[in-house]
């Protein structure tokens, strides 16, 4: 097949999920055309099934904003006729979907009929999706899509709750490409650059958003570091940042904390950690916790939106309320204090990470494909 992906270029959860699935279907031999406003910053051009199309957009000061989603829709118009595209997937539903159902409607009238799919990832749909301005062109859209697709049941649940939709949603979970793991060697491992042999290494990965609740991942740390030697390392940036360093300042704990910014390096930090904190206000999926599963490194979160499909409570980590620093640092201690429990979470973090391979979710998607392929064209 040929297919159209768009997605937004960035470190996201669905900038790397839609960029990890078309290297994925490139590798079983599609044809994977990328159209967005930059190179995904996680796409690798070495297989030839691989292509991008950048979407350019004119600076006119008569707009205060610049209208992306009509270049986009242009865009896929022009890529569709010149690369005979059998189908678009555009993960978010803003301005994704609203895009490809204008193209999919210009396209009509040049005699080419494509279908698309719409992946929904989380606040497109929780956070700025159902605000009054756009509820209605998102509803739109997501009702006019060949098929949509929810990345967890919770997320599925709040997109019915939150919308009036006649359309199915089908939950397709992310995935890991253990493939990608097999070359990592513990022996390689640059362990001692980031802490002391006795030190146990605690890990937060997120875009420091105001959600992700990064002041709770110190306040959690604060409390193991006063029983248990351990260092506590920060990937990642956004605007929580500076209050988080602030945070570690005033608690006496800076020197015992690494913020390492924006990192490519973040599998390998993972694979270093003992433990993985994930304190956030909601998570449609979770996708930073299954990254350090796949990595056997036990996760401690909250029980919000599609985290405990993944984070399975007394296996792969364990889960507590939102806001509850106390009980996620005594959850985390119970792991830390006991090599031998400690262990067995690490063991049962890969196991249950292995569900979510690639090689399980990869064929839902192109069965999808198949389908809407054949009822439409």
């Amino acid at each position: 097949m040929n297919i159209g992906i768009v997605c937004y270029p960035t470190y996201g959860g669905s900038g790397v999920v839609a960029t990890e699935l078309g290297m994925a279907l490139a590798n079983k031999g599609h044809q994977v055309h990328f159209v967005t406003s930059h190179q995904p910053v996680r796409l690798n051009f070495l297989n030839p099934n691989l292509h991008f199309h950048e979407v350019f957009i004119e600076d006119y000061p008569l707009f205060h904003f610049q209208p992306y989603e009509l270049a986009l829709s242009s865009k896929l118009v022009e890529v569709v006729e010149k690369y005979n595209i059998d189908l678009l997937h555009v993960h978010y539903a803003i301005p994704h979907a609203y895009a490809a159902y204008m193209a999919k409607q210009m396209l009509k009238q040049k005699g080419f009929d494509i279908p698309f799919v719409t992946t929904l990832h989380g606040t497109d749909i929780t956070l700025v999706g159902s605000h009054p301005v756009y509820k209605t062109a998102v509803e739109f859209s997501i009702n006019n899509s060949d098929a949509v697709t929810a990345v967890s049941d919770s997320l599925r649940r709040d997109t019915m709750r939150l919308f009036d939709i006649s359309k199915k949603i089908e939950v397709i979970y992310n995935f890991i490409d253990f493939e990608k793991l097999k070359n990592w060697n513990d022996e390689d491992c640059s362990r001692i650059n980031l802490a002391k042999s006795d030190e146990k290494i605690i890990t937060h990965v997120s875009n420091f958003r105001p959600v992700k609740k990064v002041l709770d991942v110190i306040y959690i740390f604060n409390n193991i570091q006063k029983k248990i030697s351990s260092k506590l390392i920060m990937v990642g940036d956004g605007p929580e940042r500076e209050k988080a360093e602030s945070l570690a300042r005033e608690l006496g704990i800076k020197n015992k904390i690494i913020f390492m910014g924006k990192s490519d390096e973040v599998r390998e930090i993972l694979f270093m950690s003992d433990l993985f904190l994930l304190p956030s206000e909601t998570e449609s999926f979770g996708l930073a916790a299954l990254e350090a599963m796949a990595a056997k490194t036990p996760v401690i979160s909250t029980n919000t939106g599609g985290i405990p499909e993944v984070n399975i409570h007394g296996k792969t980590g364990l889960l507590s309320n939102v806001g509850d620093v106390d009980n996620m640092s005594e959850n985390a201690l119970k792991i830390l204090e006991n090599e031998e429990i400690l262990n067995s979470f690490k063991e049962g973090a890969y196991s249950v990470a292995q569900e979510f391979s690639i090689e399980s979710i990869l064929p839902k998607y192109e069965e999808m494909y198949r389908r809407i392929k054949a009822n439409c064209c």
